[in-house]
């Protein structure tokens, strides 16, 4: 199993030496859409392909060859869309990967930066041969990964679907019965497979009350929001916002007040420059943020901790439940 956390790394499982089996399964118990690489590996060899796309609650066949003494990684990547979704912070091995579908044999031998880290798998046995889980701590099984797959994006899309607990309440119905009745699509609509694909172009394009990042450049841009939780500013990064495109950071309960920095940055990730200064969007409170993805709650002397000191918007929205940041070159 490959257990992802609600926010922050994806945890390390010990790798399994597979006996002779035709088939390898993989379920996405998780509420995010997921894209999934594996890494096949046997004495010094090691092959990887990808991507196989799994929806929340769904189980895919990656594998239909035998497999005698291999031992197995996954990567996972989520779309732009959910902003700071899991994602590895740790890991077991780099392997090669390509951004489009792939099949590599020799996936040691390529440059660092077509590198990604993978995690060593635990398959279990099944009825079906063997099966990778991708997991969270909330551990869904498939209908409740499903369903909380479903609520985290009509959350973002700007339906009022919380919590996301993959159970069917009120709250959950009604945000439902609203998506298709605002896209005139029928009740059955939501067990059809392109579903997820819908939900995620109304993500893409969230309308209704709800905090929002807008990018109006022509670069992409990383964000990073701060949220009070029992008295403590809470830092949390990096959202990418791509080019044209809104984002709407998945926030808990209704904050009425939030701190918003971001930074546009280039195809390899490097921050623009305008001047002497980054091409950001901030304000005066200088909060903590980390060159990778984070969650601070600290904000004490940031560069000691090796840590980067950003200064932050305040944002006042409990006036304002439809507040849209705007990202504009100037």
């Amino acid at each position: 199993m490959i257990r992802l956390p609600t926010f922050g790394a994806l945890a390390l499982y010990a790798g399994l030496t597979i006996a002779a089996h035709a088939e390898l399964t993989m379920c996405n118990r998780t509420s995010y859409r997921m894209e999934a690489a594996l890494a096949v590996g046997k004495l010094a060899n090691v092959e990887t392909r990808g991507w196989f796309r799994l929806d929340p609650g769904e189980c895919r066949q990656v594998l239909r060859e035998t497999l005698d003494g291999e031992t197995i990684y996954v990567h996972a990547r989520t779309p732009a869309v959910y902003g700071n979704a899991p994602s590895p912070q740790g890991g077991d091995a780099d392997f090669c990967i390509r951004k489009q579908d792939f099949h590599l044999t020799n996936a040691r031998s390529c440059p660092a930066t077509e590198q990604v880290r993978f995690s060593a798998a635990n398959p279990l046995e099944s009825s079906r041969g063997h099966a990778i889980n991708l997991a969270e701590e909330a551990d869904y099984d498939d209908a409740q990964a499903r369903l909380a797959g479903i609520q985290r994006l009509l959350i973002v899309a700007g339906y009022d679907a919380y919590p996301i607990d993959g159970v069917a309440g009120a709250r959950t119905q009604a945000a439902i019965s609203k998506f298709l009745k605002d896209r005139k699509l029928p009740a059955d609509a939501l067990a059809a497979p392109e579903f997820f694909d819908r939900l995620i172009e109304a993500a893409g394009n969230p309308q209704g009350p709800g905090f929002s990042w807008c990018n109006d450049t022509k670069y992409a841009v990383m964000a990073s929001i701060g949220v009070v939780q029992m008295g403590v500013i809470v830092t949390r990064g990096w959202y990418r916002v791509e080019a044209g495109h809104c984002l709407r950071p998945d926030l808990n309960g209704e904050p009425h007040r939030l701190y918003s920095y971001a930074e546009a940055v280039d195809m390899d990730g490097r921050t623009i420059k305008r001047g002497d200064g980054p091409l950001a969007w901030g304000g005066t409170v200088r909060l903590c943020t980390r060159d990778s993805r984070f969650e601070v709650a600290d904000h004490k002397d940031c560069a000691s901790r090796g840590l980067n000191a950003n200064g932050f918007a305040v944002l006042d929205i409990g006036a304002r439940p439809d507040m849209v940041v705007r990202f504009k070159e100037r």
